[in-house]
């Protein structure tokens, strides 16, 4: 009988472990250690993220001299959110959450430098929202992407925004430079929420919450959006907000 606890195809092995291992990372990881931690040959290393990088599954953060997570692999995630696992986990509470609010809700997930909406749960006579289930946007210019934008490492930022070419406008409103964006992020962090007012569609508000995975990292985020006019607390549809997305943080775990 053949062996099968042995690869068949063992660059595909290899490959496919490099690929586990970055994901479970919190940050960008150096070649020595990605090629120690899985115990291969150095030189196949760098063979394999080069070619990994050629099709956008990673990318060499060179001032740092790692290596990350790329557009593509986002992609992967953005599959997998539109095959309804999150969308399935996630439905029952934006329902429950709307009904509590009052307010329309949404989850998304992060593709590459845009937001995909995955779910979205409308308030009764609230107006129908740009951001339906199959919409992207701007990443930067929405709350929920700037709530899983602050939550990624710097490094990866700064590599799905090398430029000032990529932070593109809807309203005129929003982060136009970099430093802009790093200072946007940087209030996120601290307010613990991510907000945003007019720079998807004049006359509404959001915030949003990131929700993370057991290494911390943003595979979604939870979103309460409400017309400008309506006068009600940010901080409070924030807070309900972050414990939606905790809650699903804790369903999507193993063993949940």
């Amino acid at each position: 009988m053949p062996d099968t606890s042995r690869p068949q195809v063992p660059a595909a092995d290899q490959t496919l472990r490099i690929l586990s291992l970055l994901a479970r990372q919190p940050a960008p990881m150096a070649a020595q250690s990605i090629a120690t931690a899985l115990g291969l040959p150095r030189s196949t290393t760098y063979h394999l993220l080069t070619t990994l990088a050629q099709h956008g599954y990673v990318v060499h953060l060179a001032d740092d001299h790692r290596w990350g997570l790329g557009t593509a692999a986002f992609e992967l995630g953005g599959g997998y959110a539109r095959q309804q696992p999150l969308a399935r986990l996630g439905r029952p509470l934006l329902a429950a959450l709307t009904d509590r609010l009052g307010e329309s809700t949404h989850l998304a997930v992060l593709v590459g430098r845009d937001v995909l909406y995955i779910v979205e749960e409308r308030a009764p006579r609230r107006p129908t929202l740009v951001t339906d289930v199959g919409v992207r946007l701007p990443a930067h210019l929405a709350a929920s992407g700037q709530a899983m934008l602050a939550a990624l490492p710097p490094a990866q930022v700064r590599a799905l925004y090398p430029d000032a070419a990529a932070l593109t406008q809807r309203t005129a409103r929003g982060p136009r430079t970099r430093a802009d964006l790093r200072d946007a992020l940087r209030r996120v962090r601290t307010d613990g929420f991510a907000r945003e007012d007019g720079e998807v569609t004049p006359g509404f508000r959001s915030v949003a919450s990131a929700v993370l995975d057991h290494a911390d990292w943003p595979i979604a985020a939870v979103a309460v959006t409400w017309p400008a006019e309506t006068e009600r607390e940010a901080a409070e549809l924030a807070d309900a907000a972050r414990a939606c997305a905790r809650e699903l943080a804790r369903r999507i775990r193993p063993g949940a």
